[in-house]
C-alpha cells in the first residue's frame, strides 16, 4: 500500500461531489509564483542551465522523486509513481533555457538580474507548469490516487537548433512512453484559456548564415571593387522575393533576415559581408526542398554583383503536427477544469518548436496556453524584452496537465 502524504491539503484541494482531484491549494499556487519569478530573475541559455537544473532537482528531490540529469549535464527526467514496465506513460515536456536578449521590463521585482538574458518565451512558465504538475501527481500517487506512471521531460536548449529534444531523446526521455504533451505561452490568448489544433500547429524552421567576400577598395572607384555593400543589400532583398517565386505560395515558405553586417568606415568599400536569418516553411515537403532551393538564390544574387559566397544552411526542426487522440485528451482535460468554453481554435504558426522531434517518435500535442491579462491592450509578443504573463496561468497549466494525466492513466 502507498504511504499517504502527510498533508496533501498542502498541494492539492480534494474535489467535492465527483470530478477529478489535482486542484491546485493556496500554498502551492504560492509556492508555483514564486519559483517562476525565482526561474525569470535568473535566466540561463541553451545547454548552460545549470542552476536552473539544480533548482528543479532539489524541489522534485523534496517531494520524495528521484530526477535523474540528462546526460548533456542539463535537464532532468523524472517519474511519478512507478511504472509497471508495460503501460505506456504520459510524458509532460518543459523547456527550460532562456534567450540572449535584454529584460527590458522596469515595473516588476522578477526582472532579468543577469545582463542581456531574458525568459522573454515563457519558458520559466513552461518548466514551473511541469514542476507543478509533478508535485501535484506525486501528492496523488501517495494517496493512491494516480492510475499509472507519468514522466516529467525538463528539456535545455529549446532555443538552439536542432533543438535540446534531440539530447533529451538520446538520454532516453521517451523510453516507456506512448505519448507526449507540453503548453506554449501565447500572449495573444486571454488566461484562463488555450487554443487547440489537430495537425501541424509550428511550423519548420532552419538557420541560414551567408559570407560574401570580394576584393573591396575606396568609394572614390566603386567600379575597381566588389561592392559588398550594394550585394548584401540585394542578397538581402532579392532572395527572400525570388524563393516567393520558386515554390508554392500555400507552402508558407518565408526567409526573414535578422542580421547584416558589413564595412567600417564611410569611404571604404569592404572586402567581407555576412547575414544571417531564419527559414520557415509550414509544409513538410517544401521544407525538404528549402535548403537546395536557398543555396541556389544567394548564388544566383550574389554572383551578378561578382561576390563569392559561403552559406551555412544550419537544418533546425520539422513542423509540431499535432495527433488527434492527443488533442482530444487535452480537450477533455481542459472541458474538465474550466469547461469547453476556454478552449478556442488555433492557427498554425510560422514559429518553431524542438517539440516536433519527440512527435517523430511517439504521438502527442501542444497546447497554446493563454498568459494575456483581461482586458490588456499592451499587444506583447513573444522574444520580445517586455514579455511577462499573467500569472494565473501558471494555475491553468498545472491543471491541465493533472486532468490530462489522470484522464490518460484511466483510459
Amino acid at each position: 500500500m502507498k504511504s499517504r502524504a502527510s498533508r496533501p491539503e498542502d498541494l492539492v484541494d480534494q474535489p467535492g461531489g465527483g470530478g477529478l482531484p489535482g486542484r491546485l491549494g493556496d500554498e502551492l499556487r504560492a509556492e508555483l509564483i514564486a519559483f517562476r519569478r525565482d526561474l525569470h530573475m535568473h535566466p540561463e541559455l541553451g545547454n548552460q542551465e545549470f542552476r536552473t537544473t539544480a533548482a528543479i532537482k532539489d524541489r522534485l528531490e523534496k517531494a520524495g522523486l528521484k530526477p535523474r540529469v540528462l546526460d548533456v549535464g542539463t535537464g532532468l527526467v523524472c517519474d511519478v509513481g512507478e511504472w509497471d514496465g508495460v503501460t505506456p506513460m504520459l510524458a509532460l515536456r518543459a523547456d527550460i533555457d532562456a534567450l540572449p536578449i535584454p529584460d527590458t521590463k522596469v515595473d516588476v521585482p522578477y526582472r532579468s538580474t543577469v545582463p542581456d538574458r531574458a525568459h522573454a518565451c515563457g519558458h520559466d512558465v513552461h518548466t514551473t507548469t511541469v514542476l507543478g504538475a509533478g508535485l501535484v501527481l506525486a501528492a496523488l500517487d501517495r494517496q493512491g490516487l494516480l492510475p499509472n506512471a507519468v514522466r516529467l521531460v525538463f528539456q535545455p536548449a529549446e532555443e538552439v537548433m536542432p533543438g535540446g529534444a534531440l539530447s533529451a531523446i538520446e538520454s532516453g526521455v521517451l523510453e516507456g512512453v506512448g505519448r507526449i504533451i507540453a503548453v506554449h505561452c501565447d500572449p495573444k490568448v486571454d488566461v484562463g484559456r488555450i487554443g487547440l489544433r489537430i495537425g501541424p500547429i509550428t511550423s519548420a524552421c532552419d538557420r541560414l548564415e551567408v559570407s560574401l567576400d570580394g576584393p573591396g577598395g575606396h568609394t572614390a572607384r566603386p567600379h575597381l571593387t566588389t561592392d559588398l555593400v550594394t550585394a548584401a543589400a540585394r542578397v538581402a532583398v532579392d532572395v527572400p522575393a525570388l524563393l516567393s517565386r520558386r515554390v508554392d505560395a500555400r507552402s508558407g515558405l518565408v526567409l526573414t533576415w535578422g542580421r547584416l553586417h558589413t564595412g567600417h568606415a564611410p569611404n571604404v568599400v569592404p572586402q567581407h559581408a555576412e547575414l544571417s536569418g531564419t527559414v520557415r516553411c509550414l509544409d513538410l515537403e517544401a521544407w525538404r526542398d528549402a535548403a537546395d532551393l536557398v543555396h541556389a538564390a544567394v548564388d544566383e544574387v550574389a554572383g551578378m554583383h561578382r561576390a563569392k559566397t559561403v552559406i551555412n544552411y544550419v537544418r533546425g526542426v520539422p513542423p509540431v503536427v499535432n495527433d488527434a487522440e492527443s488533442v482530444g485528451l487535452l480537450d477533455a482535460a481542459m472541458t474538465e477544469r474550466r469547461g469547453s468554453y476556454a478552449i478556442e481554435d488555433t492557427e498554425q504558426s510560422l514559429g518553431g518548436e524542438d517539440f516536433s522531434w519527440y512527435l517523430e517518435q511517439v504521438p502527442g500535442a501542444m497546447a497554446r496556453l493563454g498568459v494575456r491579462p483581461l482586458g490588456d491592450t499592451r499587444g506583447l509578443d513573444l522574444h520580445r524584452g517586455n514579455f511577462d504573463v499573467d500569472e494565473e496561468a501558471i494555475t491553468v497549466g498545472v491543471e491541465l496537465f493533472t486532468a490530462a494525466a489522470l484522464l490518460a492513466g484511466g483510459s
